[in-house]
């Protein structure tokens, strides 16, 4: 499967019931997919696989993420400029 494929796919398993959830996914995916090493990229797809509840208090820190390399994914994502 070629590159835009991929991307595509991600962006469909990325959306989310929020809004801002979508945005964060989105600009990470348009910024930091493309040059991520493999190792970040599974971590970027674990975090998509977390429910929305979880991911909103994780990226709201309401509550801290217990999986480290998640954790720092996030924090990341939530420095990038809107």
């Amino acid at each position: 499967m070629d590159e835009e494929a991929v991307v595509r796919r991600l962006r469909w398993r990325c959306r989310r019931g929020m809004r801002e959830l979508d945005q964060l996914f989105g600009r990470y995916i348009d910024r930091e997919w493309a040059g991520a090493s493999e190792a970040e990229r599974g971590i970027f797809l674990r975090l998509v696989d977390s429910e929305d509840d979880k991911l909103w208090r994780w990226f709201t820190a309401q509550e801290a993420c217990p999986d480290d390399e998640v954790a720092s994914l996030v924090e990341r994502i939530s420095q990038l400029p809107p």
